[in-house]
């Protein structure tokens, strides 16, 4: 009988177990990115159809209100939006915050439609574009100022031509712009943001659209109101 002869494996180096836990621990990073992205993707396409319900529904309540044909409350929405265009709000002392929405920004021929909402730290411009607090609310004189992310809702801003319309609808009204230029700058070029006496709209995003990291240069498009 012909004993068996056992195989003694050998123990792995120290490089080896580096190496294993190291791809084991950039799987793991890998695949919670993957659900953090997708946490986004979801949460953001959830939170605008909502807002966009919210504010049909105040604008319709507030014209109702308005035009007499039925006395019902408005929606809950319409006291922040109404403070922030300059109308009087419902609830006496509300003012417009950060998160709040202000209104909606629409370029038909880009396919553009996004709720704008009141500030630009993360969590706003992940689910909206954000109007940038201290410039003039839509539908006011000076230089309206609104900024989104180049990878989400300002993505298709690359395409807008000179003499493109953009509209910004508040519970105030909708607002028609026509787009005299754009271009790009330096990311400390605060000039873009610089009041005007004319009634203008200023879009603002990273460039270049598909850089990978922080971008080093911004996207400026400037348009004037034409109605509204």
């Amino acid at each position: 009988m012909i004993p068996r002869i056992g195989v003694q494996k050998s123990r792995p180096t120290r490089g080896q177990s580096i190496l294993h836990w190291s791809r084991n621990l950039f799987l793991v990073i890998g695949a919670l990115l993957l659900v953090y992205v997708g946490y986004v993707i979801i949460d953001t396409r959830i939170y605008q159809p909502h807002e966009m319900y919210l504010f049909e529904q105040a604008s319709k309540s507030l014209k109702i209100s308005t035009d007499g044909e039925k006395n019902i409350p408005p929606s809950p929405l319409a006291a922040p939006l109404e403070e922030a265009n300059g109308v009087k709000a419902v609830s006496p002392g509300m003012a417009v915050r950060g998160g709040f929405p202000v209104g909606k920004i629409e370029i038909s021929i880009i396919g553009l439609e996004a709720m704008i909402m009141e500030g630009t730290d993360g969590r706003t411009l992940r689910h909206a574009v954000g109007h940038i607090p201290g410039t003039p609310l839509p539908g006011q004189r000076g230089n309206v100022v609104i900024t989104g992310h180049r990878d989400t809702f300002f993505r298709e801003l690359r395409k807008v031509t000179k003499d493109d319309e953009v509209t910004l609808t508040t519970l105030d009204g909708s607002f028609r712009y026509r787009v005299d230029f754009t271009e790009v700058v330096e990311p400390d070029d605060v000039s873009v943001l610089n009041d005007s006496d004319d009634a203008t709209l200023t879009l603002v995003t990273c460039f270049p659209f598909y850089y990978v990291g922080p971008a080093p240069k911004r996207f400026v498009v400037r348009a004037h109101r034409i109605s509204g």
